[in-house]
């Protein structure tokens, strides 16, 4: 059968079913109600690579403090930080606060066409699809993860990721339909994330089955193909908990540009090849008996934790209580930092498990 042929159906069949199954989000309107340009755009920045069990929370939190775009705007940066604390790939609430500058100060309006919304800050062809789809019906394919391995497998599709994304991105936005362009979107998204779920796809739930190459080849759970991914490099360093006689912590705060850009964190030797010890001051340090290990993106963590007794004015940055350490802005790999020093801490009036709330 066609592919022009099957596009009616396949739309028509999606959005039935989406109709009976549809997830139940915090960011989404009921059936009817408009879509908050807002919100579709806020939970699609923290959706990048990130699940939806893990955003559900900061959305929430965020929607409470900057209900609109222009309270986000006037926030205060290290506001925004510590809500976004623990969510991961930092340079996303950077960009976060400059969008929403830049849309309050065009009269808090979202752009509703392609061209106008990737003009704003950190939103790519991705973003812009999904929220030209939702907030304002836009007849285009939001191809995440999720519709990638829905396509890849409907056509069969065995070329590699990513030598096969603009195929995947032209039969995704093939099937778009005319009316509903942003259920169909959700629609794609939730298909993925509870039928055709990575591992164990389960076909005999999904409204496409029946004319799913992938299915008929017996491909559906390998698909889609990736590439092979090349090995990280690993990186070593030191952290220091310093703790004043009151038993505070020093933190400082990162550079605003770069990794973990204007983040809170424990002061730390350079992440490199080097990873003999040389101590910031002289101390009487103790070493943790465990690693903190962190994956990023482009290189694998491995730090060293040590803990020592200082003066105010040894380094810079500011002593906070280790009670308030949930309140800063710490990086998840800082509080696997805060993990371990607590596991380890001689002051036993001290909750152990309270950098776990960090965030």
């Amino acid at each position: 059968m066609a592919e022009q042929g099957l596009k009616p159906d396949l739309s028509k069949q999606l959005l039935d079913w989406y109709d009976a199954h549809a997830r139940v989000l915090p960011w989404r309107e009921k059936q009817g109600v408009p879509p908050d340009p807002y919100k579709v755009w806020l939970s699609e920045i923290m959706l990048q690579q990130t699940t939806v069990a893990a955003v559900k929370d900061y959305y929430l939190k965020f929607v409470s403090f900057w209900p609109r775009v222009e309270d986000l705007a006037a926030a205060d940066p290290e506001d925004i930080m510590k809500a976004w604390a623990g969510l991961g790939y930092y340079a996303r609430a950077r960009n976060l606060l400059a969008c929403a500058k830049a849309v309050a100060a065009a009269g808090g309006k979202f752009p509703s066409s392609l061209e106008g919304l990737q003009a704003l800050p950190s939103i790519g062809p991705y973003t812009s699809g999904a929220i030209g789809a939702i907030a304002f019906d836009l007849p285009v394919a939001a191809v995440d993860g999720n519709v990638e391995r829905v396509i890849s497998r409907y056509y069969a599709i065995e070329t590699p990721l990513p030598a096969s994304k603009p195929e995947i991105r032209d039969k995704a936005q093939a099937l778009v339909p005319a009316q509903r362009a942003g259920d169909f979107a959700q629609a794609m998204m939730d298909l993925g994330a509870t039928i055709c779920t990575p591992k164990s796809p389960d076909c005999k739930t999904c409204p496409w089955t029946e004319h799913c190459l992938g299915r008929a080849k017996g491909l559906a759970a390998s698909l889609p193909l990736k590439a092979k991914k090349v090995k990280v490099p690993t990186r070593y360093g030191h952290v220091f908990w310093i703790e004043n006689a009151e038993g505070d912590v020093l933190v400082r705060k990162r550079p605003a540009k770069g990794l973990l850009g204007g983040m809170t964190e424990f002061p730390s030797s350079d992440w490199g090849v080097q990873t003999e010890f040389v101590a910031p001051f002289r101390a009487n340090w103790r070493k943790m008996p465990r690693l903190v290990e962190h994956t990023f993106t482009h290189f694998h963590l491995q730090l060293a934790v040590w803990r020592a007794v200082a003066p105010t004015a040894v380094l810079d940055g500011r002593f906070v209580s280790r009670q308030s350490l949930h309140e800063e802005a710490l990086p998840s790999v800082m509080r696997k930092v805060a993990v371990v020093a607590f596991h380890h801490d001689p002051h036993p009036e001290v909750p152990r498990k309270r950098p776990r709330r960090v965030g």
